[in-house]
């Protein structure tokens, strides 16, 4: 396992347009899966511990602002021969098993993660209603233990996302385990 952080990406970016399948086959594209307030677009895994230990977090913040106008992508960028646990079909176990209830989409060539310049797992951006980066930082400040956490970064700029307000432009890295790219 690498550490890494994010890369810094400029806010206000626009959101790459794309087109991923998720782990049934099923075809989604980013233009038909966008919130009217704003879309948050998580790059992640199975095996990845950071990204296991926030998984719950990002199931419950999803759920909280789906009726708030943000739509909630996990794409998994780790379809790679060497982390079988990452397959389209743990995937499929990983849904049923945590109660995914947003697309949970398969990145098998890793252009996605590229055009995102995403770079480990969890790797959150947020975008508001016209496909504009607002935050991409970590979800909060402690990935390890839920019960530690003292600053909700990704909740609070969700928060204001839907508040109208402007989201903080202070922004910590999220940090993960490295994409495992395929070259």
């Amino acid at each position: 396992m690498a550490l890494v952080e994010s890369s810094a990406v400029t806010l206000g970016a626009k959101m790459p347009s794309f087109e991923l399948e998720n782990a049934q086959g099923t075809l989604f594209r980013s233009h038909r899966l966008t919130g009217q307030v704003g879309t948050l677009v998580v790059f992640t895994c199975n095996h990845c511990p950071y990204a296991i230990a926030t998984w719950p977090r990002l199931i419950h913040l999803a759920q909280a602002f789906r009726d708030q106008g943000i739509v909630t992508i996990a794409i998994n960028p780790n379809i790679h021969p060497d982390y079988p646990a990452d397959s389209p079909e743990e995937m499929l176990r990983k849904v049923a098993e945590w109660g995914i209830p947003f697309p949970y989409l398969v990145d098998r060539d890793q252009s996605v993660a590229r055009a995102f310049a995403a770079q480990c797992t969890p790797d959150p951006y947020l975008y508001d209603g016209t496909g504009s980066l607002v935050y991409h930082g970590r979800i909060d400040d402690s990935w390890k233990d839920e019960s530690a956490v003292t600053r909700t970064d990704l909740r609070d700029a969700m928060a204001a996302l839907v508040d109208g307000s402007p989201v903080p432009a202070d922004q910590v890295p999220s940090m993960g385990c490295s994409i495992k790219w395929v070259y």
